[in-house]
């Protein structure tokens, strides 16, 4: 199973990353490159364990996730449910450690794992995965790194 990991160090404490990071709606697009659109499911206001969402991708791929964990302010995992007729699992999360024992400073890791299917194309869509998908973290950490420091972002935090 592949897996992608970046990290970033940010001047922020863990509070405001892990906040940063489950931002929705229009906050989350000052910062998220890959989301298009993401709505809460099942009557849900709010990100939990169990809670799913539904997320539409700039390029028109649609996925539906659940929380498998939600611990803040150290990390948040999710796992696919439905999405693309390729991906035969995908999990995410986010890991917020802050660096050296100071509360200001944090290191924020953001990571992917999946599996493609069918499994006669795996090996070969796997590769090209691990290609696309790092791309991708590296935009989405690089965000969410200037997402930190928006004050349209942290000032949504407030509300």
């Amino acid at each position: 199973m592949p897996v992608i990991e970046s990290s970033v160090e940010i001047p922020v404490s863990t509070h405001i990353a892990f906040a940063v990071s489950q931002t929705t709606g229009t906050t989350r697009l000052l910062w998220d490159p890959f989301i298009a659109s993401q709505k809460f499911l099942d009557g849900a206001d709010e990100p939990a364990r169990g809670v799913r969402t539904l997320t539409h991708h700039h390029w028109h791929l649609k996925m539906i996730s659940q929380y498998v964990s939600y611990n803040p302010p150290t990390n948040v995992g999710m796992k696919m449910i439905e999405g693309p007729w390729f991906l035969e699992n995908l999990a995410a999360g986010w890991r917020f450690v802050p660096v050296d024992g100071d509360n200001n400073r944090t290191v924020a890791t953001w990571r992917y794992s999946f599996t493609c299917r069918p499994a006669w194309l795996a090996p070969i869509a796997e590769r090209i995965g691990v290609h696309i998908l790092g791309r991708d973290i590296e935009r989405r950490i690089s965000g969410f790194a200037k997402g930190c420091s928006n004050p349209e972002v942290l000032a949504a935090l407030e509300r």
